[in-house]
């Protein structure tokens, strides 16, 4: 392989290709060292000067799914959060089942007044007479960050609630605001949510408690993951706010409604098990 092949990435940038990379997001799948290690000799003789790093997922993905499908299923893990759009209001309701598992009891789309005017707020979560409150920015493409200008505006938007909070009597305390995001932070965005105090959370940070590891620590994997359901199978299950494997398990009955035969549904449930106990 040449050392100095390039690839491009989702947002159009050049880098050259990382073996490293490849190498680790095949081991997060679960795979053994054998596995991986094959998949990756596949995908390494089939490399091109300008190959897109989807055309690399996608061999990748193939390969694993060939092999077993909820090691696929993991692998697909960020491009599961992606399938949850366009609108983001699964991405909430996901955001919120993290939070919920996490020990918070946790609301979606609730109305809180300001001191200057009324903000709905993406997620609310109570925990210990503690309030958290969540705002969630969703992208369904890849290559689009969150800039500075998202913390700045939430920042702005905690600032109006939490003089209004503070100027009531509650049974908890308004603590925390949270942004939240499937993609990733401009390092003026990570800046600036230090300094001001807002928690931020993206796919990789912070890291070893970014959002890819609270999905695999807490088994919470969203529905799209699955290699065995349709595409309309998935956004009928998000419509009915079936957003997680673990829901599926326990509500296995919308797939009698979508006609899914009793063969298919000892797979597809398999496959999840698989995968929420792995």
């Amino acid at each position: 392989m040449d050392p100095n092949i390039e690839i491009i990435k989702s947002s159009g940038e050049k880098v050259k290709f990382s073996l490293e990379k490849l190498r680790a997001s095949l081991n997060h799948s679960g795979a053994d060292k054998e596995l991986v290690s094959q998949i990756i000799d596949k995908v390494r003789d089939e490399l091109y000067q300008g190959i897109s790093t989807k055309e690399i997922y996608n061999r990748a993905f193939s390969l694993l799914k060939n092999k077993k499908s909820y090691f696929a299923s993991k692998y697909k893990l960020k491009k599961a959060i992606y399938e949850l759009g366009p609108t983001g209001f699964p991405f909430e309701n996901f955001i919120a089942a993290i939070f919920t598992y996490s020990g918070y009891k946790a609301q979606v789309g609730k109305i809180l007044q300001g001191h200057c005017v009324t903000h709905e707020i993406d997620v609310v979560a109570h925990k210990n007479e503690e309030t958290t409150i969540v705002e969630c920015k969703f992208h369904s493409e890849e290559g689009r960050n969150c800039n500075v200008k998202v913390p700045l505006y939430i920042a702005a938007r905690f600032k109006d609630v939490k003089t209004h909070w503070d100027s009531k009597s509650h049974k908890s305390n308004l603590n925390e605001g949270w942004v939240v995001t499937n993609t990733r932070f401009t390092e003026d965005a990570l800046q600036y949510g230090k300094c001001i105090g807002l928690k931020l959370l993206s796919w990789d940070y912070p890291k070893e408690d970014a959002l890819k590891d609270k999905i695999d620590r807490l088994g919470l994997y969203p529905i799209t993951v699955s290699t065995l359901l349709t595409k309309r199978e998935k956004q009928f299950l998000l419509s009915r706010d079936v957003v997680l494997c673990k829901d599926l398990i326990g509500d296995a009955f919308y797939l009698d409604h979508l006609g899914v035969s009793e063969v298919r549904k000892e797979r597809i449930l398999k496959e999840i098990k698989q995968l929420c106990n792995s």
